[in-house]
Formats: structure tokens, C-alpha cells, sequence
């Protein structure tokens, strides 16, 4: 697997694909509506990306940027097979990817530096970000909207995007080093692993689902009879809040059937997924009961 995520025109989001997979995207693009693909590392790194534009006629805009606007450069080719062994070559970080290719410098300006933001003003913009950070689910376009817009009104205090953006970056790579220093397996990778297990067993699972109970108990819903379904497990925004800042990680479950029964037998196995992977579960077997995962040590590692 490369450790990166590709974006696709067509919203699509690929993370760490295999290079045969990157490949079949390579060759995949250049109908309308698909024609490109962007590339970022993970954890992703601001202002650090590849991509490539299939143009008409069979060419290849094959870009990359290394930090800032004005060392964006690109080349093109007209070989898919070349176009993906390049993007493979950078996202392994092989020191010499980017050889024998002609690349051209596009001109692009250095960005302008965000004016400084009040004191009092980027304080309570921290404190949310860095609270969505440790959540660890949130990419920094997202935090950048959360900063531009959830925290203050326009009219309260207007952020601009570059304010806003220039914040995030710098917060998104103090995690970024503080998540170096992180080793083995930790316990919300130990969430992703018991859940796609849960999934491969007919209980669809969903990590951070929806804004609260209401809302993901109502979207779940949509998944029943997907792929033989039984029932379902998530836990929405809140629970994922409580539980980066020290709290038990609350599951709602249940059975796409609703009777008692199997929403029991949902959570019995969802508690068995969860303590095989070292987990420690609080739950009696009622079903009228959320599972609580406790002692959690919540270092969810940032993807983007």
C-alpha cells in the first residue's frame, strides 16, 4: 500500500491505495467530470502534493508542489504507464522520482501572508481546532472551514480563509511532529481494525458517523439490506469528542430488525470484536444499553 490518499474529480477518495490501484486510476481518468486526480501524503503536509490532468488528445499534465505556490512545477507525458510509475515513485518519497523528466516552473506567486489575528480571537480559534485534531477525523480543508466559520460569526468577527488556513497549517503540523514520536498500535487503530471486522461479518460499522443519536439512528437506516446486513454500530461526533479528551467511546447499535433480540446478539458481537483487539468494553448485555469502550488512550493519527 502507498501512504497516500487520492482525490478524484468525481469526489472520490481512495486512501492508501496499492500501486496497481493507483495505476487503474491513472488510466481510468479523462471523461468528463473525471479527468484528474490529486495526490497528497499521509499525514498529508500543507502545500505538498502531486497530480496529473488528462487532457484531450492523450496528454498528461503531470504537476507536483514542494512547500509553496512558487515551487509548483509540472511536465507531460503521454504514456498512463509512465504517468502512474511517477506518482508511485513520489509517493514511496524516492529521492530520485522526479528524474530525467523535463519540468517546467508555472509561475504560480507566493502566497501572501494572513494578517495576524487578534489574541483573544485566535485563542478560542486553537482551542476548536486542536479539539478537532484530536478528535483526528477532520482533514485541514475541513478545519479550515471550522476555523473560518463555526467558531465566530461574520458578524461577530470575520475570519478570513487565509486567516483560517495559515492557523490550521500551523497547528495540523505541531500534531503532525507530535504524532512521530508515536509507536505501535493505538487504540483508535484498534477501533478501525474491530470495526472492519464487524463489517466483513454483516454489522455495518461506521467511525464517526453524524453529528449526534438523532441523526446518524436515522442515516443508519439507509444501510439496511446492504450486502445482508444484520444491524449496525457507530458512534457520532459527540462520543468521538468525548472520548479524545479522556472519556469512554459510547457505541449505539442495534438490529436492522429492531427487535431486542438481535440488537442484543449486535452488540454481543460488537463487544467481542472490540475485546479482541485488546480493548476494554463495559456493557451487561442489555440492549437498551449504549457499549462504552473505557481507558481509552485516544491518539488518532491524522490522515488529510
Amino acid at each position: 500500500m502507498l501512504d497516500i490518499a487520492v482525490q478524484t474529480e468525481n469526489r472520490e477518495k481512495h486512501v492508501r491505495p496499492s500501486e496497481e490501484d493507483l495505476a487503474g486510476l491513472v488510466r481510468r481518468i479523462g471523461a468528463d467530470g473525471d479527468r484528474f486526480l490529486i495526490l497528497q501524503r499521509i499525514p498529508d503536509l500543507p502545500d505538498v502534493f502531486a497530480q496529473v490532468w488528462h487532457a484531450e488528445g492523450g496528454r498528461y499534465q503531470v504537476e507536483h508542489r514542494a512547500g509553496a505556490p512558487e515551487l509548483h512545477v509540472g511536465t507531460e507525458l503521454d504514456d498512463p504507464g509512465r504517468v502512474a510509475a511517477v506518482l508511485a515513485a513520489w509517493a514511496r518519497g524516492e529521492d530520485d522520482w522526479d528524474a530525467g523528466l523535463a519540468w517546467e516552473n508555472l509561475g504560480f506567486a507566493p502566497a501572501p501572508e494572513a494578517p495576524e489575528l487578534p489574541a483573544e480571537i485566535r485563542a478560542d480559534l486553537e482551542e476548536r481546532v486542536r479539539e478537532q485534531l484530536r478528535c483526528g477525523y477532520a482533514d485541514r480543508e475541513r478545519l479550515t472551514r471550522i476555523a473560518q466559520e463555526e467558531v465566530f460569526s461574520p458578524e461577530e468577527y470575520p475570519v478570513s480563509r487565509e486567516q483560517a488556513s495559515a492557523l490550521v497549517d500551523r497547528l495540523w503540523l505541531e500534531r503532525v511532529e507530535e504524532m512521530a514520536g508515536w509507536e505501535g498500535t493505538t487504540d483508535p487503530e484498534r477501533i478501525t481494525a474491530a470495526f472492519a471486522a464487524l463489517g466483513s461479518a454483516g454489522i455495518v460499522a461506521r467511525e464517526h458517523f453524524t453529528c449526534c443519536r438523532t441523526c446518524g439512528t436515522s442515516e443508519i437506516g439507509a444501510e439496511e439490506g446492504a450486502d445482508h446486513a444484520r444491524g449496525f454500530v457507530f458512534f457520532h461526533y459527540q462520543c468521538t469528542e468525548g472520548a479524545a479528551s479522556g472519556g469512554p467511546l459510547y457505541l449505539l447499535y442495534g438490529g436492522f430488525d429492531r427487535s431486542p433480540d438481535t440488537t442484543a446478539a449486535v452488540g454481543g458481537e460488537v463487544a467481542e470484536a472490540l475485546r479482541g483487539q485488546g480493548l476494554t468494553v463495559d456493557w451487561d448485555g442489555d440492549p437498551g444499553q449504549a457499549i462504552r469502550v473505557t481507558g481509552l488512550d485516544w491518539r488518532k493519527r491524522l490522515t488529510g
